[in-house]
């Protein structure tokens, strides 16, 4: 039973309006940037691989922090506004009950590291968000996933990360790496991690080549990690190379550098190491000056 006053209905209608307004505001502003303007889909999270879940019972959690939907993910912009005229008349509708004292109940979500997805109460997050609610209650279930979600992420982080949980479930590397030795291994390109396992099955299948044995998975993994990646990872750290490709993280570094690594393999007849192919790779694709730099510099020596 609705029992709001005219007044308040007024009022609800006039805010429905200006979040309207707004919404479509956004939508350009999003399309304008190329970014996404939707709520993260519930059913993508099922693929970060979670391992079970518990509940934590009635929190109060932050608004801000609810990025997704479990069934209404399209109902809705990416900040929760409303974006069919159904949700806005539902919208419309609870903020005149709101305005006139009523009040609702806790919401219920799933909790996917510091992110939360709406299982029931869609209209009242919005309603929410829309009106400037830092907090709201929640009955929230937490889901366990190796890696975790944040508030800002979006579908491609999310992706991302999916792609990220299932090489952590193909490698095992977290179990087999102690925690002071493993460092997290972020792309910013989708796709990358089926070239690490590339890249491990061929350092295992040297390795067994050489030693004349058959390499186990997990001694492969751990091998890979230690005298591959890390080294080059370290290379990558003492020269600077991030503040060079800006945007860009460690392990796409990694990818670069063992390419330009076998390139000079094919190219000089020997293997460099990995601190020889990363300065070999700022030489070549680094910043302009940097290229500079390096030409003059072989020029004055060739005419000494």
């Amino acid at each position: 039973m609705d029992r709001s006053t005219p007044r308040e209905s007024w009022q609800a209608e006039c805010e429905a309006e200006r979040l309207e307004w707004r919404a479509r505001l956004l939508e350009l502003v999003h399309r304008f940037k190329g970014e996404p303007d939707t709520l993260l889909p519930f059913h993508e999270v099922l693929a970060l691989r979670p391992r079970g879940e518990h509940h934590l019972g009635l929190r109060s959690i932050e608004v801000d922090r609810v990025v997704g939907s479990v069934d209404r993910y399209e109902d809705f912009h990416r900040h929760f506004l409303p974006r069919t005229p159904h949700t806005l008349e539902r919208w419309k509708r609870l903020r005149a009950l709101q305005l006139s004292g009523v009040e609702f109940p806790p919401i219920e979500v799933y909790q996917v590291g510091e992110a939360y997805f709406v299982k029931d109460g869609n209209h009242r997050v919005a309603l929410a968000k829309a009106t400037g609610q830092k907090f709201i209650d929640a009955y929230v279930i937490a889901l366990e996933v190796p890696v975790a979600l944040q508030p800002g992420d979006t579908l491609k982080d999310l992706i991302l990360k999916a792609e990220y949980a299932h090489f952590l479930e193909r490698t095992r590397l977290k179990e087999l790496i102690p925690p002071e030795e493993f460092s997290e291994i972020r792309f910013t390109t989708l796709g990358r991690y089926d070239l690490l396992l590339d890249h491990i099955a061929t350092r295992r299948y040297f390795k067994g080549l050489e030693e004349d044995r058959e390499i186990p998975w997990e001694e492969g993994v751990v091998d890979w990690y230690r005298n591959l990646y890390r080294p080059t990872v370290e290379a990558i750290q003492r020269l600077g190379l991030l503040k060079d490709f800006p945007g860009r993280t460690e392990a796409d570094l990694y990818l670069w550098v063992m390419d330009h690594r076998y390139f000079l393999a094919q190219e000089l007849g020997a293997d460099l190491g990995p601190e020889e192919a990363a300065r070999s790779y700022e030489a070549r694709f680094g910043p302009w000056w940097k290229r500079l730099g390096g030409w003059l510099k072989k020029a004055i020596l060739g005419k000494t």
